[in-house]
């Protein structure tokens, strides 16, 4: 489960890239990078190892002024956790970061090298970069080059983009994982896989929603869906980001396990009135039709699934089965119609 954090503004933005990174720490990772972007100039860094490496390498480097900068950290699916592979993958003038799984990233890599791209990596990312830059030779604008780009990945991702030929701006793209933007009262953007990144640095954050995509500047903020322009939803962030901190807790799962009782009486909140259960948007017409329930879970959520399906056979007098959801996805399931 990789991290994202991007940044526009006048801040020291190699710190505001590690601090954001390392936020997101208890999301795994196997290596670090980011990259730099001011004065139409890029510079970046790749790590293997603990962000204390990235931190390392980058601590005679400084980034004042205005400009925008985008890291990572990374955890290997496609190609051994070194620094080639790590992120951000280079083209000729842009770099990419990228969380989730290009699923046709093997078609769109054998096309572009029939074109005579070169690839550095084993990633499944690098394809991202090459092919925004080969659209960009064909349409010649940055946005609409990015806007072909991300109509032709298949899967899942949160990913970001800056290129010389647009300074100033992040492209962005997200479909099935998580991404956020966040605004200050002044002149900055920040972009993370989650709030704990922005709490403190951003007043306000946008959750953005699957398939959105666009460009940010320090004057705007341009969210597309269905090549249609959308108003991005804008909500305070939290003052207090304890709840993403270990708290004392060796790790985040030991701490997850702990607050499961508090978390379990929150949710239930409101909804428990004497002897029955109120679930809003829930009728007890559409309850009382439902034939079976399927439930998608993987790892330890599976097997709390296996243990929720006796409760509704038991209780609820319904039948449930559980299915591996990485499995389930790809598959075409003979589902009933009140399932």
């Amino acid at each position: 489960m990789c991290g994202i954090v991007g940044y526009i503004g006048d801040k020291e933005k190699k710190e505001v890239i590690l601090s954001g990174l390392k936020e997101l720490e208890y999301r795994g990772y196997d290596s670090a990078g980011m990259a730099v972007m001011s004065d139409g100039k890029i510079d970046f860094f790749k790590a293997v190892g603990k962000l204390e490496n990235l931190a390392l390498k980058t601590k005679d480097f400084t980034s004042e002024g205005f400009g925008v900068a985008i890291g990572h950290t990374r955890w290997a699916t496609h190609g051994k956790p070194t620094e080639i592979n790590a992120h951000p993958h280079l083209g000729e003038h842009s770099f990419v970061v990228h969380n989730g799984i290009i699923e046709n990233y093997k078609e769109l890599k054998e096309e572009l090298e029939a074109k005579g791209v070169s690839f550095l990596s084993q990633t499944d990312t690098e394809v991202i970069v090459h092919l925004f830059e080969e659209n960009l030779k064909a349409i010649g604008e940055p946005f609409k080059a990015y806007e072909a780009t991300v109509a032709r990945l298949h899967g899942a991702y949160a990913t970001l983009l800056i290129t010389k030929t647009a300074p100033g701006k992040i492209f962005f793209a997200k479909d099935a994982a998580p991404l956020a933007i966040g605004k200050s009262e002044g002149k900055e953007v920040f972009f993370a896989s989650s709030d704990a990144p922005l709490i403190g640095l951003a007043k306000e954050g946008c959750y953005l929603d699957d398939k959105s995509y666009g460009f940010v500047s320090i004057d705007e903020i341009a969210v597309f869906k269905d090549a249609k322009k959308i108003s991005p939803s804008f909500a305070a962030l939290p003052a207090d980001k304890s709840y993403a901190q270990k708290e004392g807790y060796r790790f985040f799962m030991e701490k997850e396990i702990y607050e499961q009782s508090a978390v379990v009486s929150e949710t239930l909140m409101g909804r428990v009135k004497e002897d029955a259960v109120g679930l809003e948007n829930l009728t007890d017409e559409y309850l009382r039709n439902i034939d079976d329930i399927v439930i998608c879970a993987c790892g330890t959520s599976y097997h709390a699934a296996l243990t929720s399906s006796y409760l509704f056979e038991g209780l609820a007098d319904t039948r449930a089965k559980v299915e591996i959801a990485s499995e389930f996805r790809y598959r075409r399931p003979k589902l009933n119609k009140n399932a």
